[in-house]
């Protein structure tokens, strides 16, 4: 932090990153329940994974105009925790296509109850494959 002219700079370093929470409207919203809880009583990771995995699916299916698998999950990152009684919201967004394939990101915000501002707890890329009624790959329809 430093002080120009009676403002003052806060400079982040490198390897901070400033976390801002997307403005577009999530794929998912929902909320942690006492049922998503591991044995420790905290948010099971694998429901977390899960909800992206629908957030990914949904964009993915968007965008192929039909059924999708998930063929891989790429730079799983649990950030924070997430606690029973959370407003979690995915956000999902294509990054690469292929020729039947598509690479889509995923981030999760989490919000307490009661308060405004939320945190990113989690972040992965899946990779999505179109398929048709045979359960093999099909190309992607021209965007």
């Amino acid at each position: 932090m430093s002080e120009l002219g009676g403002v003052e700079i806060v400079v982040a370093k490198p390897d901070e990153e400033i976390e801002r929470q997307p403005t577009e409207m999530p794929v998912i919203r929902t909320i942690a329940m006492p049922t998503d809880t591991n044995p420790a009583g905290d948010i099971f990771g694998g429901w977390l994974m899960s909800q992206m995995d629908l957030a990914a699916g949904t964009v993915a299916m968007r965008r192929a105009r039909g059924r999708c698998v998930t063929i891989a999950v790429d730079g799983m990152s649990f950030l924070k925790p997430v606690f029973v009684g959370d407003e979690v919201s995915l956000y999902a967004h294509i990054v690469k296509t292929g020729r039947t394939s598509m690479q889509i990101a995923v981030e999760a915000w989490r919000r307490r109850r009661e308060e405004d501002d939320g945190q990113r707890v989690t972040k992965a890329v899946f990779t999505f494959v179109a398929i048709g009624v045979d359960y093999r790959p099909v190309p992607l329809p021209a965007a």
